[in-house]
């Protein structure tokens, strides 16, 4: 089953910025790195603690509670092989649509 978040332009983060959206039980960060938009998980798959006050370095996202990172792109691997859940993003002109579906 498709699950899309629709993101209206007046909504997008400005470049260097992140947002945290919801869509019924999930908390996604919506970052906009050198005008590239990824969206990644708001909870660290390690301890669950909230992503959105990690430090940004390039494209890579750094957990604010035990400093593990994730590519921005795939979510990649931090120790012990935990993996950040990243989203596609397209786009319907100025609307950014993350897709939540499960792979």
């Amino acid at each position: 089953m498709k699950r899309l978040l629709e993101i209206p332009a007046d909504r997008l983060p400005v470049e260097g910025q992140r947002v945290l959206l919801r869509h019924e039980e999930k908390s996604v960060l919506l970052f906009n790195v050198a005008g590239t938009f990824h969206a990644i998980d708001d909870s660290c798959p390690h301890s669950g603690a909230s992503l959105f006050a990690g430090k940004l370095h390039g494209t890579f996202l750094q957990c604010p509670a035990h400093g593990l990172r994730f590519n921005l792109d795939e979510g990649c691997p931090g120790a012990m092989g935990i993996k950040a859940k990243a989203y596609p993003i397209n786009w319907q002109g100025e609307v950014c649509i993350v897709d939540l579906s499960e792979s």
